[in-house]
This record gives structure tokens, C-alpha cells and sequence, in this order.
């Protein structure tokens, strides 16, 4: 059931709701992780909401929250070079081979980068995906810098010409000075082979309000373009969704449902609301 589904049934063949509907309101749409300024901002451009327009006017009030950017991943250059930041323990490294496995499935050649060099796990993980999944992965020796992986990975993928080259990146979280200097320094050496088309940023749908704060601090450290969202399900917090691109003005690009190499799609925007809305 959508987070607004109760509060929609209840509005049906009535002019308006009363002080008690509203409050519940509020206090499922802060348990859905919207967060305060989001609910506040929701509930004030609700107040006019009448029984049998309820549904449409609610999702005409939520789409104004979501980003007007472009959901689609970038194809603008022969290789089309794809960072994937985040926190570690977010899903990045899982969210990298899945995105692999829907680019291969729509016919793109991919070549991925273990860049996460700081976590051993984190490459033995994305090796074992592409043996899994038939992609190749360039990694380094135990240690590696992860701009030194991530420039042999784009000289590879510029000799081969292949259509995306997914790189991993560390998802250490010490300070933004660190994070910046990191990120920063992978883009340039990538940068001198290849441009870069997207830089997207992984976030757990599971955290909530702390997943954005995360999200402020990488946005900070690097131009991303979009999101994915992980442990994006049916359940009553899916509200962050639309509390992320609200707070941050990125478009979810993709959204992770599962643990199987196809629980991932393009995010739906219009779908999602419907699924708020109960509809």
C-alpha cells in the first residue's frame, strides 16, 4: 500500500480532510523518510485537495519534487566512461555488475574497472560478476592506486572501442578533503584518454535521511549526474526516492530491487508516484 493510499480513501466523496487525516499524514510521511522539509513543503501544497481530485492533485504535487533531469544513462561518445561512486556497504560494487549486466543485455559491449582497491573484497566480488555475467575487469596488484586501475581500464577500453567502461570507485567516507582528492584524481587520469559521461552516485534507499547527507558530501566532491538507489522496495520507507531528488535535484537513474543480477531497471518515475499514491 502507497504511503498516501489511506489518507486518498479517506478523502473520496469528501470536500476536505479533518485536522486528525492530516496529522496522520504527517506522521506516515515521516516514517517514509521524506523527511521534515519535504513534508512540510508536501503538506502545505496539499492543503487545497479535494475528495475526487485527491489522486491527481497529489501526483501533480509530487512530481513537482522530483528533477527534471534526464533519467537516461549517456551515450554520447563511442566509449562512454561511467563512474560509480558511494559509501562502501551501499551496494556499489554489486550495483556496477548489475548495471553491466543490463547494458550487455541491450546489446552495449562493456569493460569493467576494479577501483576499489581499497577494499580487496570489493575486487575479488566484481571479478567473480564478470566471470558471472561474460565481461571482462581490469583490476591492478594488491594495493593499487585506484587512479592507476582506473587509467589502464581507459586505455583498455579505448583500444577495444567498447561501448561503456564501468569503474568502481572507493567508497571510503573518512573526510571530503580525502574524498575529493581521490575522486578528483581518477577523473583527471581517466580524463587523458577518455571523457567521462556520467558520475553516478549509489545511495541505499535503507538509510533514509542519512543516505542524503552521504549524498550532499559526494555531490560536493564530484559533478554527479545521477542516482541509483538500492533496497528500493515496496516497503513504507520507499518515500526517499523522491526525498533524494527533492534534497538534491539529481535524476534517479536506477533503482536496485534484490540480490539477483536482474533485480535492476531504469528508474520509473511515473510508476513510482503511482505506487505512492496507492493507485
Amino acid at each position: 500500500m502507497g504511503i498516501f493510499s489511506k489518507f486518498v480513501a479517506k478523502l473520496k466523496g469528501q470536500s476536505t480532510a479533518d485536522p486528525l487525516d492530516w496529522k496522520e499524514l504527517e506522521a506516515e510521511l515521516l516514517a517514509a523518510d521524506l523527511g521534515p522539509t519535504l513534508t512540510s513543503a508536501v503538506l502545505k501544497s496539499a492543503q487545497g485537495l479535494k475528495g475526487d481530485d485527491a489522486a491527481a492533485s497529489l501526483t501533480e504535487i509530487l512530481n513537482s519534487h522530483l528533477s527534471s533531469k534526464s533519467r537516461e544513462i549517456s551515450t554520447t561518445n563511442s566509449v562512454n566512461v561511467v563512474l560509480i561512486v558511494g559509501v562502501n556497504g551501499t551496494g556499489k560494487t554489486t550495483s556496477v555488475a548489475k548495471l553491466a549486466t543490463l547494458l550487455k543485455s541491450s546489446g552495449y559491449s562493456v569493460l569493467l574497472a576494479a577501483a576499489d582497491t581499497f577494499r580487496a573484497a570489493a575486487v575479488d566480488q566484481l571479478q567473480t560478476w564478470g566471470d558471472r555475467i561474460g565481461v571482462n575487469v581490469i583490476s591492478g596488484k594488491d594495493g593499487a592506486e585506484p587512479a592507476s586501475v582506473s587509467f589502464d581500464a581507459a586505455v583498455a577500453a579505448a583500444a577495444t572501442q567498447v561501448n561503456f567502461l564501468l569503474i568502481d570507485t572507493a567508497g571510503r567516507l573518512h573526510n571530503k578533503n580525502d574524498l575529493m582528492a581521490e575522486l578528483g584524481k581518477i577523473k583527471r587520469v581517466v580524463e587523458k584518454t577518455l571523457p567521462i559521461n556520467e558520475v553516478l552516485l549509489v545511495i541505499d534507499a535503507t538509510t533514509g535521511q542519512n543516505g542524503i547527507a552521504q549524498a550532499k558530501i559526494f555531490t560536493e566532491a564530484v559533478e554527479v549526474t545521477g542516482i541509483i538507489v538500492t533496497k528500493l522496495d515496496g516497503s513504507a520507507r520507499g518515500g526517499v526516492a523522491l526525498a533524494i531528488e527533492s534534497a538534491l535535484d539529481l535524476p534517479i537513474k536506477f533503482v536496485g530491487t534484490g540480490e539477483g543480477e536482474r533485480d535492476f531497471a531504469p528508474f520509473d518515475s511515473t510508476k513510482y508516484l503511482a505506487g505512492l499514491i496507492g493507485e
